[in-house]
């Protein structure tokens, strides 16, 4: 088993207050956080939306990788951009939905067999397997 550490160190109330994010286990990286830089515009700071959007674009490119090898067809390259929305629902905030694009170059694969193993990397994906009360949603390419 593998473990991953992030901490978030926050101050203040949610509406004026911060906090930073910070890569623990790999020491990559801090954030920046903020309510206003999650609901409104991102002004230089990153949101727990952007962050899941990365972890699920890195993950389904893992994924689709994985697969399109043990199909016998390794891809040249793989580009998978993740929208996160987010939004009011109900009362409260949610996650509204997730949109994965994916654009491969894949030597060797017909379309149908492209679009079958993109849908599978989409349903076993660590990340979206995590995130089933959410809609993700797919648009993959073969270039």
């Amino acid at each position: 088993m593998t473990e991953r550490k992030a901490t978030t160190v926050w101050s203040g109330d949610v509406a004026r207050g911060s906090g930073e994010v910070s890569l623990d286990t790999s020491g990559a990286a801090r954030f920046t956080v903020s309510f206003p830089s999650r609901a409104q515009e991102a002004n230089g700071q990153t949101s727990p939306e952007e962050l899941i959007a990365a972890a699920h674009s890195s993950c389904y490119s893992m994924q689709f990788s994985a697969l399109l090898g043990a199909n016998g067809t390794p891809p040249e390259s793989i580009e998978t951009s993740a929208v996160v929305s987010f939004g009011k629902k109900g009362d409260g905030f949610a996650i509204l939905g997730i949109a994965l694009t994916a654009r491969a170059t894949v030597p060797g694969i017909d379309g149908d067999k492209f679009a079958e193993i993109a849908e599978t990397a989409k349903k076993v994906c660590p990340v979206s397997a995590a995130l089933t009360g959410t809609e993700i949603t797919l648009d993959a390419t073969l270039a």
